[in-house]
């Protein structure tokens, strides 16, 4: 098929060509740079105040993959890890990939039914996993689900005396024999396998190369400046690409520091780790950064000067959170990243140098080495700048595919290798992206397409709601009506729909003003920090009385 030809009016965009794309794995990756910076801090775990130099970082991740060795496991493996954020998390991502496993990410708050689909749809052969956290059993759920998955021969717990085992220093011939092997692995070789969140179905398995998150981090990396000076404070999970590939692999490939601040996030815990550990970038999503303002807000004091930078992603960012998050927490140069797990998964970010309001108004312009487009959903067709549709992209960040599922690689990816990604986004005539709903959250009201994200970033501009969400629930006159979910400040007067409907009048359309409007101290979130709108939506047809 012959390549499409665009004009300057097209929603088309092409990125940078320098810096040169990786050629290399993600373990020659790290093997550069701890030769490069050997005394330069690889890992911080905040939890055992422990700290690893680059060179004790390689040393540790090839003492663990000539472990791995000796379990059996082989390169194409499928090697399962289970856990929160600790050190062993990140040893284990580095080793596979040393020896060419396939690491496949566990969501950790997974339960049975999840974890036995996840295991048995990969073919896994060994989890590595911590013995607990929280309320998740999971030595006892592995336990429980063993006879499901007839390929899981081993099952290794962090506490346990075999993963110390499995660290114990090497002898020559089994060093060698990680060499021999890392030297045979090809960039393109499949490394890591991360599962969808399958709110409309099974769970899809994103099989990503090392090409596809090594570049992906190193030029994320790349756009917010980061050198061997850096330490990147990391609260958010690194089962998902935001933690592992916007984390890790950005850090490994500068020569930069992976702060841990905590198992899991805490507000109190990620600022305190900032101001410790000196961290000069912070990441979050943006619940995860409007929870860290309210403590700043209620008298919490850090000394949060060593920031400069940082990624707010993972869900669309209120441009008010974004101003603060600036002024407030000394984050001048931080970025806003766009993207899925199927593409690595930044397609989109800010550059530091930007105009302030295209750093907190847009999603930024496409990353280098990458295309992006504006189609219409139904057509395909491209749009020109200024109109809405479905985000496109294509480049070396895009998936090789789901895991053995064929037929849903096609559904999401065209012959031309386009990765329609189902978000409704609008480019401006400087290339900038605004994301401005899901095509699945669009509600239809009386014929009116409506887009909640629109209407959420009116609510947040009233002075007592610290964050909205905007659903649609069945309605028999107009076929789906508008409601919002809303958290308000503490000591706020109370909200309802007379309320929000008497602040919006003159504002925005008449329908686009909640019909409903529910109070609540927090959103069903996934532990990245995604509001599930899928289960706002069944609570409020229950409450409201709608499935009658």
């Amino acid at each position: 098929m012959a390549e499409q030809a665009y004009t300057d009016t097209d929603s088309y965009a092409r990125g940078e060509s320098e810096p040169a794309l990786l050629t290399t794995t993600i373990g020659a990756t790290l093997a550069a740079t701890a030769e490069k910076f050997p005394d330069a801090v690889a890992l911080i775990d905040a939890a055992i105040d422990r700290t690893w130099t680059y060179r004790e970082f390689r040393r540790d991740v090839r003492a663990l993959a000539a472990g791995l060795l000796r379990l059996g496991v082989a390169a194409g493996d499928r090697i399962g890890l289970w856990s929160p954020n600790r050190f062993e998390w990140v040893l284990t991502q580095f080793a596979a990939a040393e020896i060419g496993a396939i690491l496949v990410v566990i969501n950790p708050s997974y339960r049975r039914h999840e974890l036995a689909y996840v295991l048995v749809q990969s073919g896994t052969t060994v989890v590595l996993a911590a013995e607990r956290f929280r309320d998740s059993e999971y030595a006892e759920m592995l336990n429980d689900v063993r006879d499901q998955a007839p390929d899981l021969r081993q099952v290794v717990l962090f506490e346990s005396g075999d993963f110390t085992e499995l660290l114990a220093e090497p002898t020559a011939d089994e060093l060698a024999a990680v060499d021999a092997i890392a030297a045979g692995l090809r960039a393109d070789d499949p490394i890591n396998i991360q599962y969808t969140s399958g709110t409309t179905g099974s769970p899809k398995g994103v099989t990503l190369s090392h090409t596809n998150i090594g570049n992906n981090g190193f030029l994320v990396g790349e756009l917010v400046n980061y050198t061997e000076a850096d330490r990147i404070c990391l609260p958010v999970p690194f089962y998902h690409c935001f933690g592992m590939v916007m984390g890790n692999l950005a850090a490994i490939s500068h020569g930069s520091a992976m702060v841990i601040p905590g198992p899991a996030f805490d507000p109190s815990t990620a600022l305190a780790a900032v101001e410790k550990y000196r961290c000069t970038s912070l990441y979050g999503v943006p619940t995860m950064f409007i929870a860290e303002l309210a403590l700043l807000d209620a008298g919490a004091s850090y000394d949060l000067s060593s920031l400069r930078t940082g990624i707010m992603a993972g869900s669309p960012c209120p441009e008010a959170v974004m101003r603060r998050v600036i002024d407030e927490m000394n984050m001048s140069e931080v970025s806003i990243c766009y993207g899925m797990t199927e593409t690595s998964p930044v397609s989109t970010q800010t550059r530091s140098d930007d105009a302030l309001d295209l750093r907190v108004g847009t999603v930024g312009r496409v990353g280098p080495h990458l295309e992006i487009k504006i189609v219409d959903p139904g057509t395909g067709d491209v749009l020109p700048r200024g109109e809405a549709g479905e985000f496109c992209t294509r480049g070396y960040s895009v998936m090789s595919g789901y895991w053995n599922q064929p037929e849903k690689t096609a559904e999401a990816l065209d012959a031309d290798g386009w990765m329609h990604t189902g978000d409704i986004a609008v480019m401006g005539d400087d290339g900038y992206v605004r994301i401005t709903g899901r095509i699945k959250d669009m509600v239809i009201r009386g014929g009116e397409n409506i887009y909640p994200r629109e209407i959420e970033e009116f609510l947040y501009t009233h002075p007592d709601i610290v964050d909205a969400q905007v659903i649609g629930v069945p309605d028999e006159k107009y076929g789906e009506e508008l409601m919002a979910w809303i958290q308000v400040r503490d000591g706020a007067s109370p909200l309802d729909a007379d309320a929000i409907r008497e602040f919006a009048g003159g504002h925005i359309s008449r329908h686009k003003i909640p019909k409903y409007v529910h109070v609540v101290d927090a959103f069903p979130m996934t532990v990245t920090g995604k509001v599930r709108k899928v289960e706002m939506r069944a609570k409020s047809i229950e409450f409201l009385g709608l499935d009658k």
